[in-house]
């Protein structure tokens, strides 16, 4: 459950109910999600998240199924269940198949043991890489 009631899109206006005009023609969705009706509890968080998010998630050196897939292995390691649903689903509409998303998986996986592997026999970082 929320910490705060959802902010109906319906009701929203002015500063919140541009966002959620950009967020759902930028994202040609029709229905604004949970996570940004939550965040529109403060409108200048709501902004700034959005804005933030636009420019980070654009096509750049990574194209947009990487940033999907970087943030859901993010995610993964965050478990935070709502981004890793949403961005998984994310990637997909960018073009992410099945096989790219487990193949993740797999590399969050291994990643995650080796780093506790390393921080638990207190690796020292070769010379190579510094």
């Amino acid at each position: 459950m929320s910490v705060f009631k959802l902010i109906n899109e319906r009701n929203a206006k002015g500063k919140i109910k541009k966002v959620f005009d950009d967020i759902k023609q930028t994202r040609n969705i029709k229905k604004i999600p949970n996570f940004w009706r939550a965040i529109a509890n403060n409108p200048d968080t709501l902004e700034r998240t959005w804005n933030n998010l636009k420019q980070i998630m654009k096509k750049g050196a990574l194209d947009p199924v990487t940033k999907e897939l970087i943030y859901v292995a993010v995610s993964i390691t965050n478990s935070c269940e709502y981004c890793i649903r949403s961005h998984t689903a994310a990637a997909k509409k960018k073009g992410a198949s099945d096989q790219m998303i487990k193949e993740m998986i797999d590399v969050v996986g291994i990643a995650n043991q080796n780093n506790k592997l390393v921080e638990s026999y207190q690796v020292e970082v070769d010379k190579i890489y510094k």
